[in-house]
């Protein structure tokens, strides 16, 4: 195990070695760029790449701004392979992807490879977990991924600043970071109470990194330019100014859900000349300065080609534009928008409406059934209240006309035989 004051001993040494590689570098071509091709298996000139590592915050990360999210990863150590000859540098995987198989793929996959990389992972800890809790769980991920360090080691799916507030979480950091098991500490959200907990991570200063739901369908300027400024299409209009709040404090920030959904298939009759939807979606997000890099779910190699194509972007054009209100058109009647939550008080059976039908994108959209059905088995109430409910008061709750009841019936149809589907 490194301790803290063992990095710049030596040259050899992680810290320095990825200091030399990774500080500075912006675009493929640069010594650092070159460096980090050296030391992964070749691919073929012509193929698609990351082109553009962004600094990380303050943080001493540079990371392509196009990123490997592994969700879904389970036993494809190929997959990786072709990601990192793709240029992708920065991995993000928590301890209950695929029940524990996405850490451990990550630590066969990169094993050997561990310092040219960056590798993140998450673990839920609520306000009264303790710090022997959290210990043993950042050991757990340690073991899966074959690693003695974590770059970036997340609070994850914050959805209740009382999770922010347990102080065992800050000594627990602390004690990993001199430990040299942690090198910076983050969060991660999309859930309606998001803005509260990132304005308190931000006030404490003690957070390096952020991991947020952002997408163009988030943004009041990107509706207003189709909607003549009818400001009540704009989801949580506060999140880009908490952005902007957590670049100027230093933090880091990372995007995820830039997809808005995922129903790529949708998109197919739109999509010509080579240009997609979801690199459309990816311009979007990496053209605002206040974001460093966005992580994507990626489950083919020919997705990994698809995404990093968007590399290195400085533009959204109009043929984006046009794909990215083509997507809304089609599919933002019955999208649940991440920090809303506005139905969910309105449910008498307590209902958390908004992780149920996330569970159910997963399931459909992301084609990752066995997250979604263990992470909605773990839900404190299941949707099955929703298949006899007269009242419906959710649906009069929702400011956008989404079917909820329809909607978490088919929710709770397809995702509530979890536990016996998996035990067989």
């Amino acid at each position: 195990m490194h301790t803290p004051s063992e990095y710049p001993a030596s040259p050899a040494t992680r810290r320095t070695f990825l200091k030399q590689i990774m500080l500075g570098s912006a675009v493929l071509g640069t010594p650092a760029t070159r460096a980090i091709a050296a030391a992964i298996p070749p691919s073929d000139s012509h193929s698609p790449r990351v082109i553009q590592y962004k600094r990380l915050g303050s943080t001493a990360i540079n990371m392509s701004d196009i990123s490997f999210g592994a969700s879904s990863l389970e036993r494809d150590v190929r997959l990786i392979h072709h990601a990192l000859e793709r240029g992708i540098n920065y991995f993000d995987t928590a301890d209950s992807y695929t029940h524990g198989a996405s850490e451990e793929t990550l630590g066969t996959a990169l094993h050997g490879r561990r310092d040219t990389v960056y590798l993140a992972s998450k673990a839920v800890f609520q306000a009264d977990t303790s710090q022997e809790e959290m210990m043993r769980s950042l050991e757990g991920s340690l073991r899966r991924l074959q690693t003695d360090y974590i770059d970036v080691y997340f609070q994850h799916a914050v959805n209740d600043v009382r999770r922010l507030q347990n102080p065992a979480f800050y000594t627990f950091a602390e004690r990993a970071k001199q430990q040299g098991k942690i090198r910076y500490i983050g969060l991660s959200g999309h859930s309606g109470r998001l803005i509260e907990c990132l304005e308190y991570a931000i006030g404490t200063g003690k957070f390096d990194v952020m991991l947020v739901a952002y997408n163009f369908g988030q943004d009041p300027s990107f509706l207003q330019r189709f909607s003549r400024g009818w400001d009540f299409l704009a989801v949580n209009p506060a999140l880009p100014k908490v952005i902007r709040q957590a670049k100027a404090a230093g933090m880091g920030v990372i995007a995820m859900k830039t997809l808005r959904g995922a129903r790529l298939n949708s998109m197919a009759p739109y999509q010509k000349d080579g240009a997609t939807f979801p690199q459309a979606a990816f311009r979007w997000v990496l053209t605002n300065r206040d974001v460093d890099a966005l992580v994507v779910t990626m489950q083919s190699p020919g997705q990994v080609d698809e995404f990093v194509q968007a590399s290195g972007s400085v533009k959204v054009t109009q043929s984006d534009h046009e794909l990215l209100w083509r997507y809304v058109a089609l599919n933002d009647s019955t999208y649940c928008r991440p920090l809303c939550n506005a139905c969910e008080p309105a449910c008498p059976e307590q209902v958390p409406i908004a992780d149920v039908l996330r569970h159910k994108m997963y399931y459909e959209d992301y084609r990752s059934e066995r997250m979604a059905m263990a992470g909605y088995a773990a839900l404190p109430h299941s949707a099955a209240a929703c298949l006899t409910c007269a009242h419906q008061r959710c649906l009069q709750a929702c400011p956008y006309g989404v079917p909820i009841p329809e909607l978490t019936r088919q929710a709770h149809r397809l995702l509530h035989g979890s536990k016996t589907s998996e035990e067989g």
